[in-house]
């Protein structure tokens, strides 16, 4: 257990206490005093703002860019915590450049739903990206608890690491190299599941045209993949049902490798492209 400035504890699996700028072990922590009040104030307002959401079975995912600005404020501050800063940076090489993807952050209502829609993958077993075969770089994702009960627990599979996530908990992982699930059913009278998703582009110093490369890369995977889960989740529709398998293969082939999922829709798209030029012959 380690404290930090009086304001968090954070709890990690027995790893180097440094790497180069590729991976990222999945760290535990706890907010305290001041940031406990951050959580409240923003926990308060979304449970008003989306109170209906939050009845409701699909999760939902909102850009913190489209938020008000005083909620986008609030979490500015839990964002930039220099807890999570810290977490972040004593993992890697001391000049490593740690860049917030701020355009890629969401607020999150989660319902655990496995219907093989677009967000049955956030429950089971899967990598957030699939960019681990790039020699260079990591993207750390913080996972910031604002209202949760310990009804869910989030297994780390390529840490070791197993968490109940209460509120004030955050959790860090490796967004393109931690295998994780969660475990656990659906209560409609437990307490609602609500978190930040906050991205950390993390490069090597004095390399700007890299950083960019590497920052561009995982936009365009994430706008990708987000599109189809979403358009996707609880399908009503055979396009809709269609999309969600096809989220869900690539979600298991990702787990094998991370270019299978790449392969499969090169393949899609070159049958795609066959069938038009011979329907057109």
């Amino acid at each position: 257990m380690r404290h930090t400035a009086g304001l968090t504890r954070t709890q990690d699996p027995p790893q180097p206490a440094r790497s180069p700028v590729r991976g990222f072990p999945a760290t535990l922590g706890a907010f305290e005093a001041a940031e406990r009040a951050v959580v409240d104030r923003l926990a308060d307002w979304v449970m008003d703002r989306y109170r209906e959401d939050l009845t409701l079975r699909p999760s939902k995912h909102v850009y913190v860019d489209t938020l008000p600005a005083d909620a986008a404020a609030l979490v500015d501050h839990l964002r930039d915590s220099p807890v999570i800063r810290e977490a972040i940076a004593r993992r890697f090489a001391a000049d490593a450049v740690i860049t917030p993807m701020k355009h890629t952050d969401e607020l999150y209502l989660s319902h655990y739903n496995k219907d093989f829609g677009g967000d049955h993958g956030l429950f089971a077993r899967h990598y957030d990206g699939n960019l681990r075969f790039v020699p260079v770089g990591a993207v750390v994702r913080a996972l910031i608890y604002l209202r949760s009960d310990a009804s869910y627990t989030v297994v780390f599979g390529d840490s070791g690491v197993r968490k109940a996530f209460q509120t004030y908990d955050f959790g860090l992982l490796d967004f393109h190299r931690e295998l994780h699930w969660v475990e656990g059913e659906y209560r409609p009278s437990g307490e609602p599941r609500i978190l930040l998703k906050c991205n950390y582009l993390v490069s090597p110093p004095d390399a700007p045209l890299t950083r960019r490369l590497l920052l561009a890369a995982n936009t365009g995977v994430f706008y990708v993949v987000k599109a189809a889960m979403e358009y996707s989740k609880s399908p009503r529709n055979p396009l809709q049902r269609a999309v969600g398998l096809l989220c869900n293969v690539a979600r298991v082939l990702n787990n094998i490798h991370p270019l299978a999922p790449i392969a499969l829709l090169g393949a899609l798209l070159a049958a795609a492209a066959y069938g038009v030029v011979r329907a057109l012959a």
